[in-house]
């Protein structure tokens, strides 16, 4: 391929694109339970470089994460008497990819992201620190519109556990990972049939117990209702069973559906998500080992694994956006409400509120998020609280 890019584009002109992200995060963990309180202060930099020349583009990226204060469970730390923030420290490759890209296909191999949907089952975990990428061959075809294609071959899940990660926190976890998507944009919204065969083939990571083959459709769109008003909506299921080397036996169903209204600068999202149980046997119920988590079900994360009686996450948010306000680009303020309850038994989980105000200025954005979750019959009460300075070039 590297020939063919050399060959096919030796007459045109090679552009190159510096890359720089950076954060500088606090987090302060209360969890009942635990004696002490973490307070996590990390500094996280990606930075690295696309060459492009013609339909072909080679990038490369680093990432490093520093723990300036380590007051806190990593994961990997060993520092289990104080609640877990999953941000250790690290450096690593985390992007090295050679991408073709004309005529409507779009072909990538190597280490990269890859975010499909709303990643609900595959997704980049972009909050943590640490991003997860995939070692893995992608090929996509079509447009905005229309028709479109999306098959993705993964032989590597590199987490966010860093280089450091042991047990079941490996760095990366090996599999056959087949990733499909085929679907129509179109006037109503983009729907989508979706195969996520998800190959955790590592026995410390609960014992290929994660692995699973989930096949669904998604509908997502939005119509005006007036100059000023849209309607947003999303439904989606799917069917969940075991794959491959999984010695649990079960299946069970994902539902969801959303819909949110925007008025001018305010919009307004309610919404209903099923993560469906079998028979109440741990790991039976609908797991997301590859999601981006914090997403979905409460900024607490006490949900990361789904409970065996599975997850009914009924949920009411609202935000309010101001643009170039004074010498800021932005100012945004939102805030969200969530009743968890189990999918079988009537069990009531618990309730979590999540707040978050911030600024924007050019290349920076300045954010001070809390989540306060309140335990029923799952978890612990817990309260977190995040102060971070992002800076993308």
């Amino acid at each position: 391929m590297l020939a063919a890019w050399s060959q096919t584009a030796h007459a045109q002109q090679v552009e190159l694109k510096p890359l720089v992200d950076a954060r500088l995060r606090y987090e302060r963990v209360d969890q009942d339970g635990l004696a002490d309180a973490a307070d996590a202060l990390t500094l996280r930099i990606r930075n690295g470089v696309q060459a492009s020349r013609g339909p072909w583009s080679v990038l490369v990226e680093s990432e490093a994460t520093l723990a300036i204060t380590e007051q806190y469970n990593s994961g990997t730390n060993g520092k289990v008497a104080y609640p877990l923030v999953v941000d250790p420290q690290n450096i690593e490759l985390n992007r090295a990819q050679l991408r073709y890209a004309a005529h409507g296909i779009t072909a990538t191999a190597g280490r990269q992201l890859i975010e499909l949907g709303d990643q609900r089952f595959v997704g980049s975990s972009n909050f943590r620190q640490n991003q997860q990428t995939y070692d893995a061959a992608r090929l996509q075809w079509g447009g905005l519109k229309g028709p479109f294609a999306d098959i993705s071959y993964a032989w590597s899940d590199r987490t966010v556990n860093g280089i450091d990660g042991t047990g079941a926190r490996q760095p990366a976890v090996s599999g056959n990972n087949v990733f499909a998507l085929l679907g129509y944009a179109g006037k109503i919204g983009t729907l989508t049939g979706f195969a996520y065969l998800v190959d955790q083939d590592e026995v410390v990571v609960q014992g290929f117990r994660l692995s699973s083959q989930t096949y669904g459709l998604r509908l997502a769109g939005s119509v005006p209702l007036s100059p000023s008003v849209r309607l947003g909506y999303v439904a989606s299921w799917a069917r969940q069973s075991d794959y491959h080397r999984n010695p649990n036996n079960y299946a069970a169903d994902y539902w969801f559906g959303e819909a949110s209204v925007t008025v001018n600068s305010l919009i307004v999202t309610g919404g209903y998500e099923i993560l469906g149980a079998d028979r109440g046997v741990a790991l039976t119920s609908v797991q997301t080992p590859l999601s981006s988590l914090f997403k979905f079900q409460g900024w607490a994360d006490k949900f990361t694994t789904t409970p065996p009686n599975g997850i009914r996450d009924l949920y009411a948010a609202a935000g309010y956006s101001w643009r170039e306000t004074g010498p800021l680009d932005m100012i945004a303020l939102s805030a969200a409400y969530h009743r968890f309850d189990s999918d079988r038994l009537g069990q009531h989980y618990g309730d979590e509120w999540d707040l978050l105000a911030s600024v924007k200025r050019d290349h920076a954005t300045l954010s001070a998020r809390y989540a306060r979750y309140r335990a029923d019959s799952v978890a612990t009460d817990t309260d977190k609280f995040w102060l971070e300075l992002d800076w993308t070039l």
